[in-house]
């Protein structure tokens, strides 16, 4: 048995995939700690691991971000990346690394594995000397000089136009994120470490090794040598763990069971909640078309104007591994966790991504034929019926969906990132 730190930053995405590998490890004997914000100390617990919780770290609630950070507030696009990038993760990282520090001179850990965007478990990492697996529970984002920089959802362009492109992109991105590197800097020294010749953008992903989401298909590159391992939806639990099942299956749930015409599922995540952006310009498209639309709402969702069309149907939670082996098409915002489990299920998609990921998760499912990319978070109801149109007349969607689906399961998911983290065990 050995004692294995894990951290996670407290954001449902992020959660979701880091719990799944603490149970593996549990299960398989381990000692398994977990550092994450008070909102999910439970998850952990109910895991079999120990929370950690922040302490020294500013904790926060991911649904009401500006209560704790206000200048988060009302903030959308390039914008908002790089201010949640400085307040959540630069910001929290010294007092998440101050919380390791009096857990490792408490009961010291023999390896760290960690969500790659909780800085403070690298610096812990780093200040212990101890191993540390990066686990990239959000799409795998490796620099890389001869491509657009990631998250941009743009394609490669080759020849002359595309390298003057893509080095006038790095250097803007340069000069955007100087505040970001000011920040990261400060972050060390509060830490109690020195400077470090990395660049920001590879920070995040330094260690012994990287545990990726995802698998190559869905990748700005078929491979990355001796950098990443892929392991499919690190989510999944092969015979393990399902996606949660509500107390009570709606009333229409029979509706989903025994629909003879397609059923189209439809979800903005749990992040940006209007529904104007994606779920009601959703729900009019498909209204008197020969579907059943499935909508599922986040817990802070506002309610719906009704009266809603009788093809519609609404609840707050929906068990996944039920309604996706039913569902035709995944009308989405393209969180990665989402995504991953449409696809694992087979799904195409309709991905409407607007903001931070989201953009290159929209890009890379379109690239990889397995989805039509809408190219805007707030879509209108025509560029809808348009796409969920497409994906149900052209059976490429499907087949795609389905190859990549036999990747990820093939991939491993949770126990695949075990195997990875204990290769690093002393």
């Amino acid at each position: 048995m050995a004692s294995i730190l894990m951290s996670a930053m407290p954001f449902a995405g992020h959660v979701a995939p880091v719990a799944a590998v603490a149970r593996e490890l549990v299960r398989r004997g381990h000692d398994v700690r977990v550092h994450t914000g008070s909102a999910y100390a439970t998850t952990f617990a109910d895991a079999g691991a120990t929370p950690v919780p922040w302490r020294h770290a500013r904790d926060f609630d991911e649904r009401d971000l500006a209560a704790t950070f206000p200048r988060l507030r009302d903030r959308k696009g390039a914008r908002q990346m790089i201010a949640n990038v400085q307040a959540l993760f630069l910001g929290t990282a010294a007092g998440q690394c101050a919380d390791l520090h009096d857990e490792f001179r408490r009961r010291p850990w023999d390896l760290v594995a960690a969500d790659s965007l909780a800085l403070g478990a690298r610096f812990a990492a780093e200040l212990s000397r101890r191993p540390r697996v990066a686990l990239s529970v959000v799409p795998l984002a490796i620099p890389d000089r001869d491509a657009p920089p990631p998250f941009l959802g743009l394609d490669p362009l080759p020849g002359p136009v595309g390298r003057l492109r893509d080095a006038a992109l790095w250097g803007a991105l340069e000069v955007a994120t100087t505040p970001l590197r000011r920040a990261y800097g400060r972050a060390r020294r509060d830490a109690g470490l020195g400077p470090t010749p990395e660049r920001l953008d590879e920070v995040w992903l330094g260690g012994d090794d990287v545990v990726a989401s995802g698998v190559p298909a869905l990748d700005r590159r078929e491979s990355w040598p001796g950098l990443a391992r892929f392991v499919g939806d690190i989510a999944w639990e092969p015979g393990g763990a399902v996606s949660p099942r509500p107390a009570r299956l709606p009333d229409w749930w029979h509706d989903v069971r025994t629909a003879e015409v397609p059923v189209v599922h439809v979800t903005q995540g749990t992040y940006n909640v209007d529904p104007h952006d994606l779920i009601l310009p959703s729900v009019e498209a498909l209204a008197g078309r020969d579907v059943l639309t499935v909508v599922g709402l986040a817990p802070r969702t506002p309610p719906l104007p009704g009266p809603l069309p009788a093809n519609a149907r609404v609840a707050t939670m929906l068990p996944y591994d039920e309604l996706l082996p039913r569902t035709a098409v995944v009308v989405t915002n393209g969180g990665w966790g989402g995504v991953l489990a449409a696809l694992r299920h087979g799904v195409p998609l309709v991905v409407a991504g607007g903001d931070l990921d989201k953009p290159e998760i929209a890009a890379r499912v379109q690239r990889a034929g397995a989805g039509v990319n809408l190219r805007t978070g707030t879509p209108t109801a025509r560029q809808v019926r348009d796409g969920v149109g497409q994906v149900l007349t052209h059976g490429r969607y499907a087949a795609a969906a389905a190859r990549i689906g036999a990747d990820l399961r093939a991939a491993g998911g949770a126990p695949a990132a075990a195997d990875a983290i204990e290769r690093h065990l002393p």
